[in-house]
């Protein structure tokens, strides 16, 4: 393949990815309950709003993995705008992971929490 050939078609793939990104979009970690003096409905709420937004995680990791995909060969043969991109996008879906670990590790001590102020 030519170098203009080339030139062009990574051009494109870091402008559909640069698209794709915006597209990619991850909302703040909904806030939680206080679990020692919540009720039980608002512990159920949220819990809802806890598997909405992890629901929503892994859709904003879907759409990095298109993103990732499109500049993958981009980056493994050296071209360092590529290979800046798929960093900034890594990090990205890494961030998400651990935004999500953290929230289910929160929301658990505040299970705990209902748990010793509501024995059964």
């Amino acid at each position: 393949m030519n170098t203009s050939l080339k030139t062009l078609l990574l051009a494109t793939a870091l402008t559909s990815v640069s698209a794709l990104a915006d597209d990619c979009a991850l909302g703040d970690a909904p806030g939680l309950p206080n679990g020692a003096s919540s009720s039980m409905d608002e512990m159920v709420a949220g819990q809802q709003s806890v598997k909405a937004f992890q629901a929503d995680a892994l859709a904003y990791r879907a759409c990095l993995d298109e993103g990732m995909k499109a500049i993958e060969s981009a980056a493994a043969e050296g071209d360092e705008d590529a290979a800046d991109n798929f960093k900034i996008m890594t990090d990205a879906y890494n961030a998400s992971v651990a935004t999500e670990e953290a929230l289910a590790n929160d929301f658990n001590a505040e299970i705990r929490a209902y748990k010793a102020a509501n024995p059964s």
